[in-house]
């Protein structure tokens, strides 16, 4: 079948439908030219390619020919990637959520040829069933109302139109942000804590990782017992269910039961990369050996399935694989038997559940349902990863995306410090040199990369992401090239996306095109909000710099959200992670090295090798002005003595400075 134009898209979700028989648009002034010239609607539809639901509505309704003809005849038909495009899919999800009361993936969306909502849902089948109109019933009743009944259908727009309008504004909140907003979030949690199998409420089950990180945050606040005991729940039982996967490593999206056993099978690099660092600080925290492993085999997975050669990090691994959701995944008693030999397989078997019969399909997901021997359980995986490799593998989206590589590289480098695994560091440098290299124009950072190519201007989450990240590779490694690419990112950010009169943060930038709205979303959702990241780092910057005003502007961006924080704690993970390191103490460290040698590897070790959330550190070779310069905590620090050393300070008020570890650690123990 001839291609469409999408053939000439880089996303791979955008490729899959190039040879639809849909004349297919990508988002862009030529659809909705052409809508305005013949005075047709547009029918948007929103998906990503790890999206099992966007697959099956390709298969049933754009790969047959009759429905594309409906579309083609009736509609100009757009297609775009939400991860590419996160501010088309914000702003017409939330028009689909306000006339449907929920969303999703695929969305479907019918616009007027201005771009104005006036009809939505998500997948539509091909026949009316399950009490959803068939997808060419739905076409053909929508083409007929904008052709008989134009005023019905713009009065809705403009309706929708407004509701959307109206979201732009948050007033500034009554509560102050103190630690009462803490401890309201961590009670708000706590009431929704699922005791049995850990996790927030029932079925399904997300891993929800900055939630987690904050209850941590707060037990090492408050040490708070329950705090505890959630947190290491939680994390125990998704690393022991099916929704880790126990022979690649890596988490899958989310578990469609409560126990964590069954998942949605398409694996994503943001809660991939924000898991590896909830698991590191979690292993920092309770010294749970567990913790430790599952943090490295899922950087390790990352390194070996989700890494381009240029450094950059791919997006996502598909659910399915030959047609069918989660077959590279499960497993038989007969395939373990053949690869491993009766005595392992047995103890496989009982080890991974799969001796309590199938449970997916006539097959089994593997779960920790045993207590292993580490280095038997060891060789056995290793000897399924093998079997595993020759299956058909589920499609990888190959684009990379600035923001998510953010994460990812910051879990590099704080694992890579944490652990003393230098591979996880180089990781980091390279990703940061790529990201900083390949993907911005002009100064401009952009979204998107795929085979030599950027493109798409940056968002705020892209921005806060990666400047994150650069204070981290700075923190890995005390060059001084990081951090002042952390700080010209923030300020860019800030010219880009911090508007004054609102006191808050769009998402798109000044230099972006104009959408029916400018969108600004304020919830931390399975990816951190822009907002959320960009006050804690600014938070970063003013601790590590001095400057007042990343502290003053992060701190009038966070005052209007107190309120939110304590009422919807499940959404705003980020943000109480933010205030909890504004609130502080903030531990400051300085790190001097001689200048005959590096000498810092056990003063490192004992500053990274604890779990302090709230923590900024900076270091130099003693003499070197240039790596001190704008850094209030470096001033006119020396090497005692021709010694590596530590300078622990708050306010940078400093304790006396200490050359040997065992003095560090009574000084740290004591903050």
């Amino acid at each position: 079948m001839a291609a469409n134009r999408l053939a000439r898209e880089t996303s791979p979700y955008l490729l899959q439908h190039a040879h639809n028989p849909v004349d297919w648009y990508p988002w862009g002034e030529e659809a909705f030219a052409r809508a305005r010239a013949e005075d047709k609607p547009i029918l948007l539809s929103v998906g990503y390619s790890a999206c099992h639901w966007c697959h099956v509505m390709e298969r049933e309704s754009f790969e047959d020919p009759e429905i594309a003809a409906l579309m083609n005849r009736h509609f100009v038909s757009v297609k775009v990637d939400r991860e590419e495009r996160p501010d088309v899919d914000q702003i017409y999800m939330q028009a689909v959520q306000s006339m449907t009361g929920h969303g999703g993936w695929p969305m479907t969306c019918f616009l007027t040829p201005d771009a104005r909502p006036f009809y939505g849902g998500t997948y539509f089948p091909p026949v009316d069933r399950h009490g959803l109109p068939g997808f060419p019933r739905l076409l053909q009743g929508l083409a007929d109302a904008w052709a008989t009944r134009r005023g019905e259908v713009l009065s809705s727009a403009s309706q929708i139109g407004e509701a959307l309008g109206q979201s732009e504004r948050l007033r500034g909140a009554a509560q102050l942000l103190t630690a009462d907003v803490l401890s309201g979030g961590f009670q708000q949690l706590s009431e929704q804590f699922d005791d049995a199998n850990g996790g927030l409420g029932g079925e399904p089950k997300f891993p929800q990782p900055m939630i987690w990180d904050f209850v941590l945050r707060f037990w090492k606040r408050s040490k708070n017992p329950r705090a505890r005991q959630m947190a290491h729940t939680t994390l125990t039982m998704m690393a022991r269910g099916g929704m880790y996967d126990q022979v690649g490593g890596g988490f899958h999206r989310y578990s469609v039961d409560a126990q964590w056993l069954v998942p949605h099978f398409e694996k994503m690099l943001y809660d991939n990369a924000q898991l590896a660092s909830l698991y590191l600080h979690a292993w920092l925290a309770f010294g749970d050996p567990d913790c430790r492993r599952v943090a490295e085999e899922t950087l390790d997975y990352i390194l070996r399935e989700m890494t381009d050669p240029a450094g950059g990090f791919y997006s996502a691994q598909d659910a399915d694989s030959e047609g069918h959701e989660g077959k590279f995944f499960v497993w038989t008693p007969e395939e373990l038997r053949e690869i491993l030999g009766p005595a392992d397989a047995e103890y496989a078997s009982q080890y991974w559940g799969v001796d309590r019969g199938p449970n997916f399909e006539g097959k089994s997901i593997l779960f920790v349902a045993g207590k292993p021997e580490a280095e038997r359980i060891a060789s056995i995986r290793g000897k399924l990863y093998a079997a595993r490799e020759r299956r058909v593998h589920p499609a990888r989206d190959d684009k990379v995306l600035a923001g998510w590589n953010g994460l990812a590289c910051r879990a590099f480098a704080e694992a890579g410090r944490a652990l003393d695994r230098p591979d996880y560091v180089a990781a980091a440098v390279r990703n940061a040199d790529f990201v900083l290299r390949d993907m911005r124009r002009d100064g401009r950072l952009l979204r998107s990369w795929k085979a030599g190519e950027a493109k798409l201007k940056g968002y705020l989450e892209d921005g806060a992401l990666v400047a994150a990240a650069l204070i981290d590779v700075y923190e890995a490694t005390f060059d001084r090239r990081w951090l002042d690419e952390a700080r010209a990112l923030a300020d860019e950010t800030l010219r880009l996306f911090w508007d004054e009169r609102l006191e808050g943060f769009y998402d798109t930038g000044v230099d972006h095109e104009r959408l029916i709205v400018r969108p600004r979303n304020l919830f931390d959702n399975a990816v951190p909000c822009g907002s959320s990241v960009a006050i804690e780092t600014l938070f970063r910057l003013a601790s590590l710099t001095g400057e007042s005003r990343y502290e003053s502007t992060a701190r009038e961006a966070l005052r209007p959200m107190a309120d939110l924080m304590t009422r919807y704690a499940s959404g705003f993970g980020r943000y109480l992670g933010a205030l909890d390191f504004h609130l502080g103490p903030v531990v400051e460290v300085a790190l001097v090295a001689p200048t005959a040698g590096d000498g810092l590897r056990g003063l490192v070790a004992e500053v990274f090798g604890r779990y302090l959330p709230n923590r900024i550190v900076a270091g130099m070779a003693a003499g070197d002005a240039r790596a001190a310069e704008g850094i209030p905590l470096l001033q006119k620090r020396e090497a005692v003595g021709g010694r590596a050393t530590a300078y622990v300070c708050r306010n940078y008020a400093c304790e006396l400075p200490v050359t040997d570890r065992e003095a560090l650690a009574r000084q740290l123990d004591a903050l």
